[in-house]
């Protein structure tokens, strides 16, 4: 039924936040609220998202262990992001942060987040993005940073 009604996530879309304001959107064409406003869907993408990721940093095996073991609104199967879903949020024509205009996410930290995504040419390292500009960038995993759960998709296994 949802596909008939065109509510499959196509990533050839393009939906503009169009907020009115306020921490979690009732009309925007992007983002919904979802779980009480503890997370956001992106219409976009299907995928779940932390409403208000956490403020503390993590290595990189303790941030898939974070998101493995985290529950809102009662709900688990969350996961660390994919580098390509997680750069999936980035709108580069803004900056600090780097978000559609009007998105309704809070404590959204202007610095680096993981990605469950490990470097192919070095199992050491993984990819993540820096939402102060939107850019990729690749980090060892034992250095700490941000971490943003995600809920859908696919996924991947972490090494």
């Amino acid at each position: 039924l949802e596909a008939i009604q065109g509510l499959w996530p196509t990533w050839d879309k393009i939906l503009p936040a169009d907020d009115p304001g306020g921490p979690c959107p009732s009309n925007s064409s992007r983002f919904t609220c979802v779980m009480g406003g503890a997370a956001v869907r992106d219409n976009e993408t299907g995928l779940v998202w932390e409403q208000s990721p956490s403020t503390l940093v993590f290595n990189w095996q303790d941030a898939q262990d974070h998101c493995h073991d985290l529950a809102i609104s009662n709900r688990i199967g969350w996961r660390l992001p994919t580098l390509q879903e997680l750069a999936s949020l980035v709108d580069r024509s803004q900056s600090f942060p780097a978000l559609p205009a009007g998105h309704p996410f809070s404590n959204v930290q202007l610095a680096d987040y993981w990605s469950a995504s490990t470097l192919a040419t070095n199992a050491s390292a993984a990819w993540g993005v820096l939402f102060f500009n939107g850019s990729v960038f690749a980090g060892i995993k034992s250095f700490t940073t941000f971490v943003w759960c995600v809920r859908g998709g696919q996924g991947v296994d972490p090494q």
